[in-house]
């Protein structure tokens, strides 16, 4: 197939990963496809443009969780013009892992376009610079999917990696395909050189291509649960399946089996010949590590790399990531150094894939750093703690023009503001007034309030809360423009 016909393809892009290892950039309130790299570009938003730039694009569907819709859509936005312009967004109360994303993905699918037509789905935390060679490979795999075939693509593997899925290639079926006999999952690093020396296994990409109707028999044959569970969800979807917006109910989400879709269909479909494999010719990283993300940076003479301040003294091969501060090295080689406001990681390279480790730990702990930043998104902007002690918290508050905050009380706080940017628009109980810079106000505890900023610059207060407890859970939200109140 020519790479310049129009490919019937639904672009489905899973934004539902975390990205552990990437820790402490990447956590569950901004994980791996939302953070900036290198360039201030992010995973999601190339893989927008990508998927923007197929030709015959239909519709673009973005499975993501619920808490990072708007920031999806506004990095979508951000694109213009080579952005996506027809968006659905599936949003997940919580992760199941990819299988039932892409069931219900599919049964969209069919609904708006047909058994016929075909999905390829996206990871959102993939670079792939070479443009031209993505959109050739898509096009071998929308024409092998439009044979029926399940099709995966293969990644010629440059060295030997414990940290990915490697797909044995069986028979030639044509120019740069091949039937997939067999998926292999993380390999220790003896099996992992045998497989690159053999020269027929590639690394599994973890992006797909098939149709509806026939990923939809594959979850009907391999994963029938699945594939019932998400027939349950899809019901309670159908009512509202014009819309851009399809919201999941968590009690039928609950319901479905927690299982990749490798597991869950393509490795019992390879075992039955019904896989092909594109051996792709693009680059291609998942940005899935330290190591893999200090890639992305130039290195110095003495293999040093980073961004940021930094001061490198008798270092080699080392990477730093430097926030908000000067990060020096002394007489150090083979580390990783990521520093950010409210965490510092320091690895040996031959011990990164242990990162997602220190998360666990801190998940066991309840420790908030494996889940927030320093500075958290809202809809509506952004807040940063700057400080907080016994009975007292200080905030910085960024909200957007236009923009508001929910409608609110506080059981166990009140609270100070005081504009340093701009003008607010201030709710507190019965009253609603405007403050500028320079100005203050007070909200006492159980008192109804909201935030506004009705102006076209960032307005930016200073909240100090006052209380026993100051967690962002003693919240009762009595209206939002943006749907976090309880129906």
């Amino acid at each position: 197939m020519d790479p310049n016909i129009a490919l019937p393809l639904i672009p489905v892009v899973l934004a539902g990963g975390v990205g552990s290892r990437l820790w402490p950039l990447s956590r569950e309130s901004a994980p791996k496809p939302l953070m900036l790299l290198p360039d201030g570009e992010t995973l999601l938003g190339k893989t927008g443009q990508r998927a923007a730039a197929l030709r015959g694009l239909r519709e673009l569907i973005t499975v993501t969780n619920r808490d990072h819709y708007f920031h999806t859509k506004d990095i979508y936005a951000s694109l213009g013009a080579h952005g996506p312009r027809v968006c659905t967004y599936l949003l997940e109360p919580f992760g199941r892992n990819t299988a039932p994303a892409i069931a219900l993905a599919a049964l969209l699918v069919e609904a708006r376009h047909g058994p016929q037509a075909i999905l390829l789905v996206m990871p959102a935390d993939h670079l792939i610079r070479d443009g031209a060679a993505f959109n050739a490979a898509a096009a071998r795999a929308a024409e092998l999917a439009n044979e029926g075939r399940l099709v995966t693509f293969g990644i010629a593997p440059t060295h030997p990696e414990t940290g990915f899925g490697y797909i044995e290639c069986g028979q030639a079926i044509g120019p740069s395909a091949y039937v997939a006999a067999r998926f292999v999952e993380k390999p220790p690093m003896v099996e992992a050189r045998a497989m690159v020396d053999a020269g027929n296994y590639l690394w599994n990409s973890g992006m797909f291509a098939f149709s509806a109707a026939s990923v939809l028999s594959a979850f009907e044959r391999h994963a029938p649960l699945v594939l019932s569970a998400m027939r349950t969800v899809w019901q309670g979807l159908r009512a509202k399946s014009g819309e851009p917006v399809l919201e999941i109910d968590p009690a039928s989400f609950a319901a479905a089996p927690e299982i990749s879709f490798d597991f869950a269909v393509m490795e019992s479909a390879a075992a039955l010949a019904e896989v092909a494999v594109v051996r792709a010719t693009f680059d291609w990283s998942d940005v899935g590590s330290w190591q893999a993300m200090s890639a992305l940076s130039a290195s110095d003479d003495d293999g040093n790399s980073g961004s940021g301040e930094r001061v490198t003294i008798a270092t080699r091969d080392t990477y730093v990531y430097a926030a908000d501060r000067v990060v020096a090295t002394v007489g150090v080689n083979d580390l990783v150094i990521v520093d950010t406001p409210d965490a510092l990681l320091v690895a040996h390279r031959d011990h990164l894939q242990r990162v997602r480790e220190v998360v666990g730990e801190l998940k066991t702990r309840g420790h908030e750093a494996y889940r927030l930043h320093k500075t958290v998104a809202r809809p509506w902007g952004t807040y940063t703690v700057l400080e907080e002690g016994a009975e007292f918290k200080i905030k910085r508050i960024e909200v957007k023009p236009g923009a508001s905050l929910s409608l609110q009380l506080h059981h166990r706080r009140s609270e100070h503001w005081v504009v340093v940017k701009g003008t607010a628009r201030v709710t507190c109980g019965e009253a609603t007034f405007d403050i500028g810079s320079g100005q203050s106000t007070y909200i006492p505890i159980e008192t109804k309030h909201r935030l506004e900023n009705r102006g076209e610059e960032m307005l930016a207060i200073i909240e100090v809360q006052c209380g026993h407890y100051l967690g962002e859970d003693d919240i009762v939200r009595f209206d939002d423009k943006y749907g976090r109140v309880p129906a």
